[in-house]
């Protein structure tokens, strides 16, 4: 990164801050970053803002500078929320639609044309689409290239709005998914329609894990996050390949409440979950495995003050509603002074950077030698992209990217490592080394 752009980014960074004040989650609409609203512009604000998190990089770090540029723009998409490849399968990309549709084409950049549909949703579901609502994420089975199974996530429904996770086959070599193959594996009531969460992937240890957030509204309103006798604010891990429709994976191992009952739909259960992996998150959009060591990193939407990057453990309290990022929540559950064990998140930001985390992935690519290593991570409204590294003493260190004019609703990893950009605007994009001195920006 240059010292001109660091220093137009912290620039921005005050002015973005100057311009309005803090915001408050509820609903939203389809355009919306998820878990909040745009900034009221004509709150102002009472105080200069504070902007901790621009801070220059470490003495003795590595710059890196990239550029962020648009591929396979003669492609049309419909607010696409997510880009993701099957493993060993590099011919082609899988492009999801928030309206329920997962569109397909060649990984070739000079592609002018779609292949057929891997599935349209909207065949066999009312896909509801409301504020943060519709397809919101697909997983490939570890073994896609012989037993063509892949899972789904969406919304439908409504009083209440239901998220599904839904296994599909393939019966014709993995080009599309049979319609008719739908097998619901969890249904969850949501309690209101944003903070959804959606995000799945199969872990290194061959387990499906789903994302959920809080069900919704601002603060929390069930104090569902920290209750663990429901599904809601928390990352699920499930064993797909054992039991109908999954087992819970136990031993030494195991999730924290495996051996209780399988929790239902409705959040009636009256033990803890046995699904649940970690809790205390109140909007995960967007998380991922790190392909070299297998740490599994998150990014929580926060409520009015903080986002943040978080390292998920087994067992791990993420603190949503105690607190949001490192500071008290004022609503916070009743549970709350008795929690204990609360892990921290690895790195947060203010209003003055963003307003909407969007978690990305540890590069281990090799087209950028000097971000192998780092977690790239991004914000919804204010368009910046970011990476996080080791400070070399125990922490980590931030050192923006990339400013951009992106709505970044997803980032995706090809199987190469290289990184890709989704902008829910309709565009997808690459980031590549800049080969000028000025930083990237589109």
């Amino acid at each position: 990164m240059s010292q001109k752009l660091f220093f137009l980014l912290c620039v921005s960074s005050v002015l973005v801050a100057c311009g309005g004040g803090s915001s408050n989650s509820g609903g939203s609409a389809n355009t919306t970053p998820p878990g909040n609203n745009p900034p009221n512009l004509a709150a102002g604000i009472d105080a200069r803002p504070v902007n901790a998190s621009c801070l220059a990089p470490p003495r003795g770090s590595v710059s890196t500078s990239v550029t962020v540029t648009e591929v396979f723009a003669p492609l049309n998409f419909l607010q696409p929320v997510a880009m993701l490849q099957p493993a060993a399968q590099n011919t082609r990309w899988f492009v999801l639609e928030k309206g329920g549709r997962v569109r397909v084409f060649d990984s070739n950049l000079n592609t002018g044309a779609f292949d057929t549909d891997f599935i349209d949703l909207t065949a066999i579901s009312v896909v509801n689409t409301a504020s943060e609502g519709g397809l919101l994420g697909m997983a490939f089975h570890p073994d896609f290239a012989t037993n063509g199974q892949a899972f789904l996530s969406w919304t439908e429904g409504s009083n209440p709005t239901v998220s599904v996770i839904a296994r599909f086959t393939s019966l014709d070599g993995g080009q599309t998914l049979d319609p008719g193959s739908r097998s619901d594996v969890i249904t969850i009531n949501q309690d209101f329609a944003n903070h959804n969460g959606g995000h799945l992937a199969f872990g290194p240890d061959g387990y499906l894990y789903i994302g959920l957030g809080d069900g919704g509204s601002a603060d929390d309103p069930f104090d569902r996050a920290q209750d663990t006798t429901n599904l809601l604010g928390a990352m699920l891990r499930i064993d797909v390949d054992s039991g109908v429709p999954y087992a819970i994976p136990g031993g030494a191992n195991g999730n924290p409440f495996a051996a209780n009952a399988m929790c239902p739909a409705d959040h009636s259960s009256a033990t803890s979950c046995p699904e649940i992996y970690a809790w205390g998150l109140r909007n995960p959009w967007r998380w991922s495995f790190d392909r070299a060591s297998g740490d599994l990193w998150l990014g929580d939407v926060g409520q009015g003050a903080f986002e943040e990057i978080d390292r998920i453990e087994l067992g791990g309290n993420y603190g949503w509603d105690c607190r949001e990022g490192l500071i008290g929540h004022g609503s916070a559950a009743l549970s709350c002074p008795a929690a204990t064990g609360l892990i921290n998140p690895v790195h947060v930001y203010d209003r003055s950077q963003g307003v909407s985390v969007t978690g990305g992935f540890v590069y281990r690519g090799a087209a950028i030698p000097s971000l192998v290593g780092s977690y790239v991570f991004g914000d919804f409204s204010s368009g910046t992209i970011w990476r996080l590294f080791d400070d070399g003493s125990g922490g980590f260190a931030v050192e923006p990217l990339a400013v951009t004019n992106l709505s970044i609703a997803s980032f995706a990893e090809d199987n190469a490592g290289e990184l890709y950009v989704v902008s829910l605007s309709g565009s997808l994009h690459s980031i590549v080394p800049d080969a000028g001195s000025g930083g990237g920006s589109v």
